[in-house]
């Protein structure tokens, strides 16, 4: 492991210069190690949870659900607000930031951060409720890309470039986030279901954030500063394959769902003439839809 982080660090120094010497010391980020081994864990748990739930009762975890996505709820507002008032101060430039410019600005924007990236590891709870809950068809490759990625991604960001232009995309992310865990917590609580539309809407704005992330990045490409180059071009890499995946799932989750709807009320206009298979039909959905409720 200590080779490791010796290899790792002297890689990156070359691409992104020196580490940040201001967050020496703070937790979990001293060296890689933690985070790869909890990277490696949560691999091991999404590959092996679902085996060990296969012959099991679900939990309904309900309770638990509506306490930690409030927390989240809470956890993004705070991150959401304290990044844009440490840009305000710091008087940040949207079209490219260095990491030393903004006083004590930087400081309050690096501790934000420092909490942006442990809630990286507080979401892997997202994956175990889904394992705990028997949701398995929720536990897709763009959701284990995503939740596995980021802790990584972010441990780099916090030991090479904690502040200046790395803020837009964890200032948009909080927000999105503030709307997803709301709804996620209401959502635990049966009573709300018929009330959430939501959520077709947090993957829009998902998808507008990455395409807006890009574009503040590619800002600091064509009007460079102090900020290293190799990080800009990495994290539009980034963003590309993310929006890839989120719009396969949108395909996916939304296109495909209407498509079959409109094709179900065809076949429903049809089956009214015998007016048996439409109400054994509408009874058979009732049915599944108390089922479904009762999670």
């Amino acid at each position: 492991m200590e080779l490791m982080d010796k290899t790792i660090n002297s890689y990156f120094d070359i691409w992104l210069g020196p580490r940040d010497p201001r967050v020496k010391g703070w937790l979990l980020l001293e060296n890689y190690t933690p985070t790869f081994i909890f990277s490696v864990l949560y691999l091991l748990i999404v590959w092996l949870g679902p085996k060990y739930m296969r012959n099991k009762q679900p939990f309904s975890c309900r309770g638990i659900l509506v306490i930690y996505n409030l927390g989240l709820t809470l956890l993004s507002l705070y991150m959401f607000y304290e990044l844009v008032t440490g840009v305000l101060e710091g008087g940040y430039n949207f079209f490219c930031q260095d990491t030393h410019s903004g006083g004590e600005a930087d400081m309050k924007i690096i501790r934000v951060l420092w909490w942006y990236y442990f809630s990286k590891l507080i979401e892997f709870m997202d994956t175990f409720f889904f394992i705990l809950r028997k949701n398995n068809h929720q536990i897709t490759v763009l959701h284990v890309y995503h939740h596995a990625t980021m802790l990584n991604i972010w441990w780099f960001v916090m030991n090479w470039v904690p502040c200046g232009h790395s803020y837009f995309g964890a200032t948009l992310n909080s927000f999105i986030h503030v709307l997803m865990y709301s709804y996620y917590g209401l959502s635990a609580v049966p009573a709300m279901r018929p009330y959430l539309w939501w959520k077709k809407y947090i993957t829009q704005g998902q998808l507008i954030q990455f395409v807006l992330t890009i574009f503040q990045t590619s800002c600091g490409v064509v009007w460079p500063c102090a900020f290293p180059q190799g990080w800009l071009y990495f994290q539009i890499s980034y963003m590309i394959s993310l929006i890839i995946l989120f719009t396969n799932f949108y395909i996916q989750t939304y296109n495909k769902k209407a498509s079959s709807r409109r094709k179900e009320y065809q076949n429903g206009s049809t089956a009214i003439a015998n007016g048996y298979t439409n109400s054994f039909s509408s009874l058979e959905n009732n049915v599944k839809q108390r089922k479904q409720r009762k999670d």
